[in-house]
């Protein structure tokens, strides 16, 4: 293992943010990742676990280890007639999952084709897209604490997962290290597709396989979302957001073509991109700060940009959201 330092993270987050960590070190077994980061909490320095980068603001540097965890394998753990439990490493690309997952014909996360990131940040944001979440076939997950390397394994309840939430981002936010994840995947065809940019497949449903649906997907957020390999940027910088049934009733006195769907926990949700579009935002540009002009809900850095000013720019989207219709974004992406 060798520690570098004053480590350039700027190819490590999506957002392409140029800052330094004090430390860095990348761990391909969780022996070695116990070892260092007893080491350094020993020391007093602060540990940062780092996956795909996707999802993350950068807002100075790091003043403390920064770990970037690579460890792979996706192991079948048990199955039966209608359903097969998988344990990834935390460092497995989510995509690759998602590809196991289609190539053996395992349903229940082809809808969540393409998000970049590990899988052991996947837990963390509850992750999401067209009409499915992680939480749908999460079984458990294993880790440790850093304060004192007991390791325990989550289950479902005790994830306490919400929208884009959860235990490990709220109150074990760097308290607790994921190394693997569990999933319990059907044998059995069981689509999600009332998504409305899904309504092609919805009509060919009696022929359809669960390599169309993930190519469909993959097809759609190419159409919709840059490549944070080509533009910095980290997905949905905003949460679309909750409101009551008298709220949206108010919002549509006003907008009549305000569009809202239901979620499977009956709460209206309103489309964020939608919201920050109507205020005009969508493909408005400030130095090399942009809302991306497919999809408002992506910010985007065309180079050059400093967290400061991509705070400095969604903030007067949030203001100006907050002005025309009364509702508070939430952000999605972590900062740090």
């Amino acid at each position: 293992m060798k520690i570098k330092e004053n480590y350039s993270l700027q190819e490590l987050n999506t957002f392409k943010i140029d800052v330094k960590s004090k430390y860095f070190i990348e761990i391909e077994n969780e022996s070695d990742l116990k070892e260092i980061v007893k080491e350094y909490k020993s020391k007093g320095e602060k540990i940062l676990l780092l996956g795909g980068g996707s999802n993350i603001l950068f807002t100075k540097d790091f003043d403390g280890l920064v770990v970037h965890l690579i460890t792979k394998g996706i192991d079948i753990v048990s199955q039966d007639d209608d359903s097969v439990l998988i344990d990834c490493k935390a460092g497995e690309e989510w995509d690759e999952v998602v590809q196991f997952a289609v190539n053996n014909e395992y349903y229940g996360i082809e809808n969540l084709s393409l998000i970049p990131g590990t899988i052991g940040a996947a837990p963390i944001q509850n992750i999401g897209a067209y009409g499915a979440e992680l939480k749908d076939v999460f079984y458990s997950l294993d880790g440790f604490y850093t304060a004192d390397l007991v390791e325990k394994s989550f289950s479902l309840g005790e994830s306490e997962f919400g929208y884009r939430d959860s235990i490990f981002k709220s109150e074990l936010k760097d308290k607790f290290i994921i190394t693997s994840v569990k999933l319990r995947l059907s044998k059995e065809k069981n689509f999600k597709l009332n998504y409305r940019d899904l309504a092609d497949l919805n009509k060919l449903r009696k022929n359809i396989t669960i390599k169309k649906v993930r190519d469909h997907i993959i097809k759609v957020r190419e159409s919709k979302l840059p490549n944070p390999k080509v533009i910095g940027n980290a997905g949905s910088f905003y949460k679309n957001p909750e409101i009551s049934a008298k709220q949206l009733t108010n919002l549509i006195d006003q907008n009549p073509d305000l569009p809202y769907f239901k979620s499977p926990d009956r709460k209206i949700k309103l489309p964020a991109g939608w919201l920050i579009e109507q205020c005009g935002w969508k493909g408005k540009r400030e130095g090399d700060v942009a809302s991306y002009h497919r999809q408002a809900l992506i910010i985007i850095n065309y180079g050059n940009a400093t967290s400061q000013s991509i705070l400095n720019f969604t903030q007067e989207i949030k203001d100006s959201v907050i002005s025309k219709f009364g509702i508070e974004l939430e952000t999605e992406v972590n900062f740090y």
